[in-house]
């Protein structure tokens, strides 16, 4: 349904809504909250905050206040909800909720956003279906008048998922889960040192009573030896069979053992699976110091990711326009993410696939219980199950794949060259490290890698590789000579632009020389997110993090000095993602980015926005500036004028945050995005060198055995690499669109420009339903080798 005509500021007048948050709380919440409150008013209506959940919707009075721009100012960074939350069994019961309608109908609000998990969101959708009745008994009641219960004669219910166990089906992300994620990784992180230290077995129980997810994407994360979760609970004699691959990881020289345990995790019979009675099992079979560690609720606090702003932020947007879009014959709706897609589900659809996980775990049937959490759960679980169930095949495949670091360095480059080098050797294949970029591989810098020589590499910055910017070009004949030598089969090439660039070059090459005709995959890693055939790099996310607890920190300085503004530079080369997604998560009022021409006159407008946000209760300003998005107006430049022009009412200062945004160990999102980047190009090059094998010779030169692996939309993809020249702008190095850019209006919405959002663009109604049946195949089954040559 298209809205081009419609003024989305003038979408909302007339009209309330309401927002409130319930059930446990969830990092991410208040990005919602503040960008519901925000974009309401852009669109002219009246927004409420409700306190205290359901039980403040009941209580009324002064739980349900009228919030203003200002009153959501410096929520973005904080954890928890502001506006409360409470469990309430008063809503529960009729009488608790004709209450509830009282006071809605009261203030006139007939538009309800709540923030919460399925419970939350099945209590609304029964809200909303019994309004009707609730009005008229509360007419009969002489509580409302016939003219109140037909100015508010249909209630509108859109819900957001804020949950840190991703329990709710139809969502890829919820509210929360990766904030959770980097507290759980934190904890693994301090804890391996110690364990190393002793050599001890460390067993780590993290929330999700119903749900693995937080314990499956932490396994896959930290490389654990083990998960238990309650979707798939072990098979019968699994003691005896985890016993034996701790006691294999220590002969293989492991000095810790690391197992994931969810809360609800539970055996076939149905009995409950503690992380005390695996420590008692460990202690008494092999005599194995273990000790173990219950996260509780430490998982739920502190400062929420910059996904969960960015994704808090992009679904109150969604949330306020389907609100307002909806009609009395819309079903309720959540609206949540698919890939990087906004999208927008009938809320009972969801609530029944989430319900039909629980009656397969009844049930035992386990393979329903993960195919029916979502397509991104069950490729966690495939990839899991391939690292960490499979031992090395005693037959070979003599097959060489090399795996070669290009470019800059970046957070995850490690994760992916771990889970490539042991798929390989899963797959029987022989793989060799490429140390120092194509230089190293023209110089022949190569040496056999083992699955003990990735060995916690999924939580290490930087590249363990050594990597350089050097193209293959001006090496192409040392390269092939090399390749002949070595007698690699195939390459797999992970980095940057110069990576993308590279690719091209080798595929140009293979016209000249017949060593170059292999199957190579592209991985894409760098924190400018660059990389045309992807939506995003690996890396990327852990920059943003790092430049998104800097902002914090800077503003927090601001908060207490009053009227100051911050112009800070980010990285990225021509490329403004890291300026865009970082003006999202932190709160910026501008970003500068070379994508979007700016001129004087947008500067001029900036700095007068920036001098009547002065005079309200908001006295601090953020600018971030991508470096390359303008020759002359630099962040000196910026820097000056603003100066000037702020003289009296505003001082500034500047910040270039330079090769911080590339160190630093890498976040959740990045290891679970590298392990399974590099585990999916292993089982392709497998494919394609079956393919590709002719009379006892591998020989592959067509455009589809050079391929970038990127996630496009919703999955994973492999394009070739000359199909995406058409899409590249090589002057820039960068691609020609760019999904990112239409997040850049609400970032302008929520710093209160006065902009058109174009509504012409939102998300449809789907189902869920029709989603499960589709699913498809899982990742890979294990791949037969490549006949011997």
């Amino acid at each position: 349904m298209s809205h081009t005509s419609m003024d989305p500021t003038k979408m909302g007048i007339g009209r309330s809504i309401a927002v409130l948050t319930s059930g446990g709380d969830a990092q991410g919440m208040n990005a919602a909250v503040r960008a519901t409150v925000r974009v309401g008013i852009y669109t002219g209506a009246k927004v409420y905050f409700v306190h205290e959940g359901y039980q403040g919707l009941v209580d009324g009075g002064d739980n349900i206040k009228l919030a203003t721009w200002e009153s959501v100012s410096m929520m973005l960074q904080l954890g928890g909800t502001v506006i409360g939350s409470a469990r309430c069994m008063d809503f529960r019961a009729r009488e608790g909720r004709m209450k509830a309608a009282l006071n809605l109908v009261k203030l006139g609000i007939t538009n309800l956003c709540v923030i919460g998990g399925d419970g939350s969101l099945t209590g609304a959708n029964q809200f909303r279906t019994e309004w009707s009745t609730l009005l008229v008994d509360l007419v009969k009641a002489g509580k409302i008048t016939d003219d109140e219960a037909r100015r508010s004669s249909h209630l509108n219910i859109v819900g957001m998922v804020g949950s840190i166990d991703n329990d709710f089906c139809g969502t890829d992300m919820t509210i929360g889960t990766d904030s959770a994620l980097h507290r759980i990784i934190e904890v693994v992180d301090a804890i391996t040192t110690t364990a190393q230290s002793h050599q001890r077995t460390f067993i780590l129980e993290v929330m999700g009573r119903h749900c693995g997810y937080l314990a499956l994407v932490t396994a896959l994360a930290c490389g654990a030896d083990w998960v238990f979760i309650p979707e798939m609970p072990p098979d019968e004699g699994w003691e005896g069979h985890l016993c034996r691959r701790l006691a294999d990881q220590r002969a293989r020289g492991s000095r810790l053992n690391v197992i994931i345990v969810a809360e609800g995790a539970m055996g076939r019979d149905g009995n409950p699976i503690g992380s005390e009675d695996i420590k008692k099992l460990v202690e008494k079979n092999l005599g194995f110091d273990t000790r173990t560690t219950v996260l509780g609720h430490v998982q739920r606090g502190g400062t929420p990711s910059a996904f969960d702003r960015i994704l808090g932020s992009r679904m109150g947007v969604e949330a306020v326009m389907a609100l307002l879009e909806a009609t009395p014959e819309t079903p309720a709706c959540v609206v949540s993410l698919s890939g990087n897609q906004a999208v927008r589900l009938p809320l009972m659809e969801c609530v029944q696939v989430t319900k039909d996980v629980t009656t397969a775990m009844a049930e035992k049937r386990w393979e329903d219980a993960i195919k029916l959490r979502g397509k991104s759960f069950e490729n966690n679980w495939n990839t899991y199950k391939m690292l960490a169930h499979i031992n090395p095949p005693d037959t070979k495949s003599n097959i060489n794949v090399a795996i070669v670091n290009i470019g800059a360095p970046c957070a995850g480059m490690n994760a992916a060259v771990r889970s490539a080098v042991r798929i390989g050797i899963i797959q029987g294949h022989n793989m060799l490290a490429v140390h120092d970029g194509f230089e190293g591989l023209a110089q022949g810098k190569i040496e056999p890698i083992t699955w003990t020589g990735v060995s916690g590499w999924t939580g290490k910055g930087g590249s363990e590789l050594g990597t350089k910017r050097v193209l293959p070009s001006k090496y192409i004949e040392e390269i092939s000579l090399t390749i002949a030598k070595f007698n690699i089969h195939s390459l797999v090439i992970i980095g940057g632009f110069e990576a993308y660039m590279g690719g091209l070059e080798l595929v140009q090459g293979r016209d000249k020389y017949e060593e170059l005709c292999i199957p190579m995959v592209v991985i894409p890693a760098t924190v400018s997110n660059n990389v045309p055939g992807s939506d995003f790099s690996i890396g990327a996310d852990t920059a943003l993090n790092t430049i998104t607890s800097t902002c914090d920190r800077i503003k927090q300085s601001a908060a207490g000095t009053k009227r100051r503004v911050f112009i800070i530079e980010t990285a990225g080369g021509y490329c403004g993602y890291l300026a865009t997604m970082a003006g999202l998560a932190a709160g910026a009022d501008a970003a500068y980015i070379f994508e979007e021409d700016f001129c004087i006159r947008d500067l001029e407008m900036n700095v007068e926005h920036l001098v009547q946000k002065m005079k309200t209760d908001v006295k601090r300003g953020l600018i971030l500036r991508n470096e390359n998005c303008n020759a002359n107006y630099t962040t000196d430049f910026i820097f000056a004028l603003y100066s000037e022009e702020g003289k009296g009412i505003f001082d500034c200062r500047k910040n270039v945050l330079g090769h911080m945004q590339q160190g630093g160990t890498p976040t959740p999102f990045d290891r679970n995005f590298g392990t399974k980047m590099g585990s999916k190009a292993v089982l392709w090059i497998t494919e394609k060198l079956k393919e590709v094998y002719r009379h006892g010779r591998i020989f592959a030169n067509t455009p589809d055995s050079a391929c970038v692996l990127g996630m496009k939309k919703r999955a994973l993809t492999f394009q070739p690499l000359a199909e995406l020249k058409e899409q590249t702008d090589f002057e820039h190095r960068i691609p020609k669109t760019s999904w990112w850019l239409k997040l850049r209006p609400i970032m302008k919405i929520l710093a209160k420009y006065n902009i058109s959002l174009d509504t012409s663009e939102h998300a449809h109604m789907e189902h869920v339903i029709k989603k499960r049946v589709s699913l498809p195949a899982p990742l890979m089954n294990k791949a037969s080798p490549p006949q011997k040559h």
